[in-house]
Formats: C-alpha cells, sequence, structure tokens
C-alpha cells in the first residue's frame, strides 16, 4: 500500500511528471482537479501527507483529513493555513524554507528594470506600430546611483541585496531581526527602521511575510512618506499593501509607479483599478514560478515528506509548528 501525498492545487502535466518521477518508493501523488474546498476535501481525505501552494487551508479541510500528519507549504508564506485547526488535530506544519529564494529576488530586481525603464510600454508601443524613443527617453530611470530599500530581510531579500550589488546602487533594508555588522558589510546594506526607509528610498521592494504585524504595513501614511516619483515593488503577498491607497498613490503621481505580483483577492476581478493603470506592471503572482527551479523544491519538501515518514524531525528552519 502506497502513502498518498495530496497536492492541494491543480499541477500542470509536466509538474506532475517532475513530481512522479521523483517520488519515493511507497509513495504516490494526487493533485485536485479544483479549487473549491469541495475539490480539496475529497482529494485529502485519504491522505497522510498534503501539500498546499496558493488555496487556503480551513479547519473544514482539515478535518475532512482524520490520516493526516503533514501539511507542507510550497514556499514560505503561511497566512493561508489554519495553524490552530492543525495544531488540534496534531498534523506538523512545515515549509519550503529558501527554495524559491533565487526566482523571487531575479523577478523582483527584473520588475525594477522593467518598471525603471517603461519596458512593457515600449513593448506594446513600438507593437502597435509606434517608435516612441523620445517618450521612453523622459520616463527612464536608471537603478544605478539610486537607493533601494528592501523590507524583509530573509532568504528573498538577502537574495535581491546580493543581486543587486552590481548595480552601483545604495541599499537600505528594515527586518524584525537586524543582521550583525559581518553580513551588512558583506551584503552593502544598511539597516533603517521603517518611516526612514520610505523616506529615503528610490524604489522601495517588499520581501516580508504577511502575519497580523504586516497586515496593511503599507498604507495611505507610509506611501506619503515615500519620495514623490519612488517605485513600489510587491512581490510578497497582497495584504501587506492597502490597494486603494496605492492606487490614489499611483494616479496623483505621487509614485511614478508599482510592480504588483500579488493582490488582497487573487485572481483580481477583470474591473480592478491596478489594471487600468499605464504606470503599474501587474503579474499573476508568479515571482516564485520558474521551471528551472522545479525539481529543486520538489526534492526539498519531498524530502522532509519523507523524513516524517520514518517517523524523523522535519529540520529546524522548514518546522512551522510540531503535530503530535
Amino acid at each position: 500500500m502506497t502513502r498518498k501525498i495530496a497536492l492541494l492545487q491543480p499541477v500542470a502535466d509536466e509538474m506532475m511528471g517532475i513530481i512522479r518521477r521523483l517520488l519515493p518508493e511507497g509513495f504516490s501523488a494526487e493533485a485536485v482537479t479544483g479549487r473549491t474546498p469541495e475539490h480539496l476535501k475529497a482529494t485529502i481525505a485519504d491522505a497522510e501527507f498534503a501539500l498546499w501552494w496558493d488555496i487556503p487551508v480551513t479547519a473544514d479541510i482539515l478535518a475532512a483529513a482524520p490520516r493526516l500528519k503533514l501539511l507542507h507549504k510550497w514556499g514560505v508564506g503561511i497566512d493561508n493555513v489554519d495553524l490552530v485547526a492543525a495544531r488540534a488535530q496534531g498534523v506538523t506544519v512545515a515549509r519550503t524554507t529558501g527554495s524559491n529564494a533565487v526566482p523571487v529576488a531575479e523577478f523582483a530586481v527584473g520588475l525594477m528594470m522593467a518598471l525603471g525603464r517603461s519596458i512593457p510600454r515600449a513593448d506594446a508601443s513600438t507593437k502597435a506600430g509606434g517608435w516612441d524613443k523620445h517618450g521612453q527617453w523622459k520616463r527612464s530611470r536608471l537603478i544605478g546611483g539610486k537607493t533601494i530599500g528592501i523590507i524583509g530581510f530573509g532568504a528573498i531579500g538577502r537574495m535581491v541585496a546580493h543581486r543587486l550589488a552590481g548595480f552601483d546602487a545604495t541599499l537600505l533594508y528594515n527586518s524584525r531581526r537586524r543582521a550583525d555588522a559581518a553580513e551588512e558589510a558583506s551584503l552593502g546594506v544598511a539597516w533603517r527602521d521603517l518611516d526612514a526607509l520610505l523616506a529615503e528610498s528610490d524604489i522601495v521592494t517588499l520581501h516580508c511575510p504577511l502575519t497580523p504585524e504586516t497586515a496593511g504595513l503599507i498604507g495611505a501614511p507610509q506611501l506619503a512618506r515615500m519620495k514623490p516619483g519612488a517605485l513600489l515593488i510587491n512581490t510578497a503577498r497582497g495584504g501587506i499593501v492597502e490597494e486603494a491607497p496605492l492606487v490614489e498613490a499611483l494616479r496623483s503621481g505621487h509614485l511614478a509607479g508599482a510592480a504588483v505580483d500579488v493582490f488582497d483577492v487573487e485572481p483580481p476581478p477583470a474591473d480592478h483599478p491596478l489594471l487600468a493603470l499605464d504606470n503599474v506592471i501587474v503579474t499573476p503572482h508568479c515571482a516564485a514560478s520558474a521551471y528551472e527551479n522545479s525539481e529543486r523544491s520538489v526534492r526539498h519538501w519531498l524530502s522532509n515528506i519523507a523524513r516524517a515518514a520514518r517517523g524523523e524531525p522535519i529540520p529546524e528552519r522548514d518546522l512551522v509548528q510540531a503535530g503530535h
């Protein structure tokens, strides 16, 4: 009898092929065929292990899985799981720490360049028959010589700093835990409190988790503290930035632009105002999605599932909370 892993999100055939190729002997994997609670409950009902991404895992879904031992996140954000219910049910919760840091960091830096140089607008204009070199000249902003503020300095924030090292920019960061002096020196970063970072930065990029402390972290007062003409990059979570004041700051011109990979509601409604602004780049929560990184991530969470199956502890860096 195989030990079932429930994949609580529809999975592309190519990804399922990678997962099945890497499955240890004695395990099977089954993905949901839809995104409703009913789909999740049906798939998780007889599973010992489950993997989740973006679809919330509620107490109701956990209650449908009496055999569940381990609930594992593909990624690091745990804002969409009921940890209280998991603890009460004796289910261990873990995450894939650091597995997506490189893709997200590269994506964030790419968004800084695309937004600053107005690359999507130039592409659309040229394909439409235009040749707006003058407009592009006026709109283009360089990363070199700018001050970039990194909010959140875990694995992703550090990767962003590392990748920006060659851009001749001033790098600031804010994090709940300050890095030691040696690491600050090696990454070329300086700590600032949030207000100072916002006031000094030409570009602000978000890499903190969504928690009760960070929900609404960037609202109207914080946006007002940012430099006129600054850029905001959000590849973290939608709930960290209050969307209505962000739209107003973009419409008024206080912010020159924003790149938004994450929304309060995903996917956003068709009439979402951010989708209609030409100084905004929007993407479908895909910063962490990179085909070339897939096998590394799958091996990571599969190794933790295999540990749990053998009765071994989950590594401390990946453990969110223990079950029984």
